[in-house]
C-alpha cells in the first residue's frame, strides 16, 4: 500500500503536497501501484478529507497547471457542488438571466453526476456553444458577456484518474471529484459563487474559500443554489449574511416548484419556459435571486432587492430568452 493511500485510510494526519505530486506523476506515467488509483478515489469519496489534505490536493494540481490569463474584470462564475434534492438546472438559467442584465459571466460545469442533466447536458439540449479555450472565452465575453467553459478548465490529471479506474466510472466512485469540482476549475474570474449542498462540507469549504475569490451559499433545504422562498446563508470575504424572501420581496414556494422536467420531457423547453417567466413563481424568482447574487458579487450592484428587480425585468422583457436566441444564431452560423 502506498504512503498516500495509507494516510488517506488512516485519516490521522494530512496528506502533504509532495505525496499528491508523486501520485500524479505515477498516474501520468501510467505506473501507479496495483489498484492504487481506484483505492485512492474510493477512499476520498467515502470520507472527505480534512481541510489541510484538500489544500494540498488542490495545490498539487495547481503546481502542474500552465499559468492562467490575466483576470477578467468583473466576471462571475456560478457553480455548485451538486447533490441535494433534484431540481431543474437553476444555475444555468440564472447565468443566462445575469448575463442578460449585463453581469459578465464565465460558467463552468460538467455532465450530470447526481442529477439527470448537468450544465453541459442542458447546454447541448439548448443548442448553446461551449468555449474550448481561454481565448474563446474572452471572445464570447466580449460579444455576449457570457461564456460557457468546456472541460479544458479542469486538470488533465482528472481524465488520467478516470482512465486509471476503468471499468469503474466517476458516477460510481467519483463523488469526491464532483463535490470539489468548483475548486478544480481554473478560470480567472473576479468572483466565484459556489453553492454547497452538504452542511458537513460548509466549514471545510469556508476555509478553502478564504484563500480564494469564492463566495459560498447554502440553505436548510440542501439545494446548492439560493432559494427565493427560504433563508439562505451567503459567506463572502469572511463574513456571513442571511438572504431570504424578505430581502428581495419574493413570494412563498416549496421545493416541488423547482422540480426538473419529467423524465422523457423536453428539459430545454422547460428551462426556456422558466426564462420567459412561465412556471411556478418560486422557480422564476429563485432564478432571479441567483442572478441578483451574481450582480452583487460582481460589484455591479450593492442592493439585493434592486438586483433582484433588474433580473425580474430581464425575464419579463424577454432579454434572457433573447440572449439564448443570439447564442443559437452564432452556432447555426458556425461562428
Amino acid at each position: 500500500m502506498s504512503d498516500l493511500l495509507q494516510s488517506l485510510v488512516r485519516g490521522a494526519e494530512p496528506v502533504g503536497r509532495q505525496a499528491w505530486a508523486d501520485f500524479w506523476e505515477r498516474l501520468h506515467e501510467r505506473r501507479p501501484n496495483h489498484g492504487e488509483a481506484l483505492a485512492v478515489l474510493a477512499s476520498l469519496s467515502t470520507r472527505t478529507p480534512a481541510t489541510p489534505t484538500l489544500e494540498s490536493f488542490l495545490g498539487s494540481l495547481s503546481d502542474r497547471r500552465a499559468p492562467l490569463p490575466e483576470r477578467w474584470p468583473g466576471t462571475v462564475n456560478l457553480v455548485g457542488t451538486g447533490g441535494g434534492p433534484a431540481t431543474f438546472n437553476l444555475t444555468t438559467a440564472a447565468v443566462l438571466v445575469a448575463a442578460a442584465t449585463g453581469v459578465p459571466i464565465v460558467k463552468t460545469g460538467s455532465r450530470g453526476y447526481s442529477s439527470r442533466y448537468g450544465s453541459i447536458d442542458i447546454l447541448d439540449r439548448l443548442g448553446l456553444p461551449t468555449a474550448r479555450s481561454y481565448a474563446e472565452c474572452e471572445d464570447r465575453l466580449g460579444r455576449f458577456g457570457l461564456a460557457f467553459a468546456s472541460g479544458f478548465v479542469y486538470p488533465a490529471e482528472l481524465t488520467e484518474l478516470a482512465r486509471a479506474v476503468l471499468p469503474y466510472g466517476m458516477r460510481q466512485i467519483g463523488r469526491f471529484v464532483n463535490l470539489l469540482g468548483p475548486f478544480l476549475a481554473a478560470v480567472p474570474v473576479e468572483v466565484q459563487l459556489t453553492g454547497v449542498s452538504s452542511p458537513e462540507l460548509w466549514e471545510s469549504f469556508a476555509e478553502l474559500a478564504a484563500e480564494r475569490r469564492v463566495w459560498l451559499v447554502r440553505n436548510g433545504l440542501g439545494v446548492d443554489e439560493l432559494l427565493s422562498f427560504t433563508a439562505n446563508t451567503v459567506r463572502a470575504n469572511g463574513r456571513e449574511l442571511s438572504v431570504g424572501p424578505e430581502t428581495v420581496g419574493a413570494a412563498d414556494g416549496t421545493l416541488a416548484d423547482l422540480a426538473p422536467a419529467p423524465e422523457g420531457a423536453d428539459a430545454a423547453g422547460h428551462l426556456l419556459d422558466l426564462l420567459r417567466g412561465h412556471g411556478p413563481a418560486a422557480a422564476v424568482e429563485s432564478i432571479c435571486l441567483n442572478a441578483a447574487a451574481a450582480a452583487v458579487a460582481s460589484g455591479r450592484s450593492t442592493d439585493w432587492a434592486e438586483a433582484f428587480a433588474t433580473a425580474r425585468a430581464a425575464v419579463a422583457d424577454g432579454a434572457a430568452v433573447g440572449l439564448v436566441e443570439r447564442l443559437r444564431r452564432e452556432v447555426r452560423a458556425g461562428v
